[in-house]
């Protein structure tokens, strides 16, 4: 089983969109990460969020994504 890590922000409505098409995908549990209080992660991810992040093959699906386009991603 894939492990996920969803890095977002707080008060983000794309994050809050991206969970309920998490929800909608099934998807395995996640850890949520917020990038807000964090230099390093807001360098990296920034703009980006939401981001999924499948932490054991260092892959990551950033949004916008759709319920088939997480499946796909953890079917690689």
């Amino acid at each position: 089983m894939p492990e996920l890590t969803l890095f977002q922000r707080d008060d983000c409505h794309l994050c809050d969109l991206a969970l309920e098409v998490l929800a909608v995908a099934r998807a395995p549990e996640f850890e949520s990460v917020f990038i807000d209080d964090d230099h390093a992660l807001e360098t990296r991810y920034g703009i980006r969020v939401p981001v999924l992040r499948d932490e054991g093959r260092g892959m990551e699906l950033d949004w916008p994504f759709d319920a088939e386009g997480v499946r796909r991603f953890l079917e690689k």
